[in-house]
């Protein structure tokens, strides 16, 4: 092995040499030196697979970054693919990393441009669907090489199918399966080169998790989220009729990777089919004649792989066993995978939208119309629709009731909107009719009702369990009613719901599932179906292949979700009352918190305060954004709905959230019980949602209620030792002269007894026991001393004698002498007072 990395470093060219690069640890050393072709072939015993792979693995350690993908683009050059074959599989696991999650790979996830230059544009370069990766599997393709892939690691349904022996629906798995002999372990997948990685590639999104300190990473910076939408352009173009031209090496013509061809037919809607692609060729005079015809499988395999892997996590089975509350979750997305499938839908639209307008309805279909046009029209519906809407329905059921929902919800969003990725968008932006839903789009409305209809009252039942007070929440909430209300949508909805509902008159029941089963991912390189022209079979079949034959189906538009549409609509009301009431005490708060609050004059307690949100972290431009959402919200979902302003006031009164005629709120919805009010389910709510409050304030032992921020704590603690020490020496002559009738009795039961305590309304019963069973006799109370307010107000009064030339001493007596005469006259009102209720 030393004499072959020798003799290898002296056949490297110079021009390979390179000055060693700096490269981050998180980026994994892939070392790769050059053999020529010429040295290859001077020494025959060089070329077993295994001494190069060898070789690769024992440099992966000594290699710059730069320095070892120039040296790949050599091997890829000159070696031949006999050789290319046995490295294939270790190289994508080292771009990729391990299935298993434990090698990291190239970490394409967290490599930014902006963070690391150098690596992020060699590997972008060296990835890129016309670079050198993608030559070495097209050369390996040209070869029909096939490479090992385990079942195991492919998504929960096609795992469970296949480990049963069933095969799944989508033709991506279809004479592919290899099951082990008897007493065998593991099955395995037999995938071509462009397949093997693909499935890496897509699966690398799932199986790799961040590393720590990533987690702030911008998903559409990196290289990842890039080369997706790079293969997407490149794979599923949106101009032209054929993919890319394939760019030949300066050694020579780069060999054309062969088109898939399926030892079996297909099954496509329930119905055997004869190879589109096949059908296609034997049309065409020369088979030069349309390059599509031998490309298409690259775009067709593409699609069904990040669909696979990215979505196909739920099958309907399993979304019926979710629906219990007892049911665990078997795959959790995350944020970032949530972004990369909202790329792709927008792609999907802008892909499927670029069809020619001749183009668009099937019965235009001709053979002269290139395959790559009619995979356009398949794409979605065939491909994507059913995986999807099972995704979405997972995500809207259990993803956390937090702000990161918004990425799910703009992924909902970008697909219930493909005219936003039509061509003529552009032309019409200046046009005041450009916000019109086109009756071009009814079609897809109706075959996507689920989509909009289910979904929609999913969203309901999220939104009327968040905090709309959140400017985040109020956001979503805001964004779902903003696109449903866009002109013509709702009635196409409703159009929808009307044809589901019609009557079946002539369509057999067990039809239903004809055209439309969950083999709707069934291959392109098969023939289309009869083309269905009946509008209510085509949303009947939708929704039966969606839900089951045996679905409840609850109408959009419908007496139950009106009802839920409007509970949200007096949530969205009690929550601008709420953030403007917020609002409010916030800025009383701050304009006379900062000093008063040192002095004391203000307490700081919080006993009555409104739940914390983030509008107190934001401020007064985040109110004012909410009550913008929630007000144009309110807004949209009057006019899908056509509430009227009545209503809207009718139920705002029923729910309480009107103010007394003293302007303060009312207490929260309670009823009367033996040991006091106990509160309602709804009074609950308000309090939570911080919609109403009880008036809270301390009703324990003054001297031992806990030390608050405008005292000093230390002088505190000395003035109740203090006068703790002075009531249990004095305790009985105190008690004496409290119990005296006359002037000094009073003067003394003024100054030693707290004032009202015994007619204090004490809220807790446990309170108004304790009280009773613990009678508080005469004290001394010293705690006012402690006070910040009173030692400066002492100062105070010092320091405007001393203008006077009034020293301490009979300053001090003047103030002794003018709390007696007020003493003496608070003593007298609250004597007369007394005897004034009696």
């Amino acid at each position: 092995m030393t004499t072959f990395r020798r003799r290898a470093a002296e056949w490297r060219s110079p021009s390979l040499r390179r000055a060693t690069l700096w490269v981050p640890q998180w980026f994994p050393k892939v070392a790769v030196f050059s053999v020529p072709q010429e040295a290859a072939m001077a020494f025959p015993h060089l070329q077993q697979p295994s001494f190069l792979l060898a070789s690769l693995k024992a440099d992966s350690v000594n290699k710059p970054f730069a320095q070892r993908c120039q040296d790949l683009v050599k091997v890829i050059e000159d070696f031949p693919a006999k050789e290319l074959h046995a490295i294939f599989p270790w190289l994508v696991e080292s771009i990729f990393g391990s299935l298993d999650g434990v090698l990291v790979g190239w970490n394409l996830r967290c490599l930014q441009g902006r963070v690391s230059p150098v690596e992020y544009s060699i590997a972008m370069e060296f990835l890129d669907p016309g670079g050198p990766m993608m030559k070495l599997v097209y050369k390996l393709q040209a070869e029909d090489y096939k490479f090992d892939f385990p079942v195991s690691y492919l998504p929960g349904p096609v795992k469970a199918s296949i480990q049963e022996r069933v095969l799944p629906d989508s033709p991506l798995y279809h004479n592919k399966v290899q099951f082990p002999p008897t007493g065998g372990l593991g099955l395995n997948l037999a995938l071509n080169p462009f397949e093997y990685y693909m499935f890496f590639f897509a699966l690398s999104l799932i199986t790799q998790k961040p590393l720590p300190g990533t987690l702030h990473i911008r998903t559409s910076d990196c290289a990842y989220f890039i080369l997706v939408d790079r293969y997407l352009s490149w794979f599923l173009p949106t101009e032209g009729s054929v993919l890319p031209a394939l760019s030949s090496s300066p050694g020579g013509p780069n060999p054309s990777p062969a088109p898939r061809t399926p030892t079996m037919p297909f099954a496509s809607y329930g119905l055997h089919h004869t190879s589109l692609l096949k059908r296609h060729i034997s049309h065409q005079t020369s088979v030069n004649a349309d390059p599509a015809s031998h490309e298409i499988w690259r775009s067709e395999t593409l699609l069904q792989v990040f669909v696979e892997m990215w979505l196909h996590h739920y099958s309907l089975e399993m979304y019926q066993k979710m629906q219990s509350p007892h049911a665990k979750e078997s795959f959790t997305p995350t944020e970032e995978h949530v972004l990369v499938v909202r790329l792709l839908l927008k792609h999907l639209h802008a892909f499927s939208n670029s069809l020619k307008p001749e183009q668009v309805s099937p019965s235009t279909h001709s053979h002269a119309t290139s395959p790559l046009e009619e995979f356009k029209r398949a794409a979605v519906p065939r491909f994507v629709q059913q995986k999807l809407y099972l995704f979405l329905q997972h995500c809207f059921g259990h993803w956390p009731l937090d702000a990161s929902f918004r990425a799910v919800l703009e992924m909902w969003l970008s697909y219930l909107q493909p005219w936003r990725y039509a061509p003529e968008k552009q032309a019409q932006s200046s046009d005041c009719q450009a916000r019109c839903v086109s009756e071009r789009w009814a079609p897809f409305v109706q075959e996507n009702l689920l989509m909009y209809t289910k979904l929609f009252v999913g969203f309901l039942s999220r939104a009327l369990r968040t905090d709309l007070v959140s400017p985040k929440n109020a956001l979503m909430v805001f964004r779902v009613a903003k696109v449903f209300a866009q002109p013509n949508l709702a009635e196409m909805i409703q159009k929808g719901e009307q044809l589901f509902l019609e009557p079946e008159l002539v369509i057999p029941h067990r039809q239903h599932r004809l055209f439309t089963a969950p083999t709707f991912t069934g291959s392109f390189l098969s023939s289309w179906p009869p083309a269905v022209t009946d509008a209510s079979f085509k949303v009947k079949s939708h929704v039966y292949s969606l839900e089951g034959q045996d679905c409840k189906y609850t109408p959009m538009f419908g007496p139950e979700v009106r009802t839920l549409v409007l509970r949200l609509a007096q949530l969205i009301t009690q929550a601008k009352q709420t953030a403007k009431s917020i609002s409010d005490q916030c800025g009383e708060s701050t304009a006379g918190r900062p000093f008063l609050s040192w002095l004391g004059f203000c307490s700081t307690d919080t006993n009555g305060s409104y739940a914390a949100n983030d509008l107190d972290e934001m401020g007064q431009d985040s109110v004012r954004k909410t009550d913008e959402y929630l007000e144009k919200a309110l807004e949209y979902l009057c006019q899908m709905f056509r509430l009227s302003e009545a209503q809207l006031t009718q139920l705002t009164l029923a729910l309480g959230t009107t103010q007394d005629e003293n302007g303060k709120k009312q207490l929260p919805d309670c009823v009367v019980g033996e040991d006091g009010l106990i509160l309602t389910p709804l009074g609950r709510y308000q309090i939570i949602n911080g919609l109403r409050r009880f008036d809270i304030e301390y009703q324990g032992d003054s001297e031992l209620q806990p030390i608050r921020s405008y005292e000093i704590a230390s002088l505190v603690r000395v003035l109740f030792r203090l006068s703790s020490a002075i009531n249990r020496r004095f305790a009985g002559p105190m008690a004496a002269l409290c119990s005296r009738a006359d002037f000094l009795g009073s003067f003394c039961r003024y100054h030693l007894t707290e004032p009202g305590l015994a007619d204090r309304h004490l809220l807790s019963p446990v309170a108004r026991g304790c009280a009773a069973r613990r009678p508080r006799g005469p004290r001394l109370s010293l705690r006012f001393l402690g006070s910040y307010r009173t030692l400066l107000s002492l100062l105070l009064a010092f320091f405007v004698a001393s203008l006077f030339c009034i020293g301490p001493l009979p300053c001090a007596l003047l103030l002794v002498l003018g709390y007696l005469l007020y003493a003496v006259a608070m003593t007298l009102l609250t004597e007369r007072s007394k005897l004034h209720h009696l």
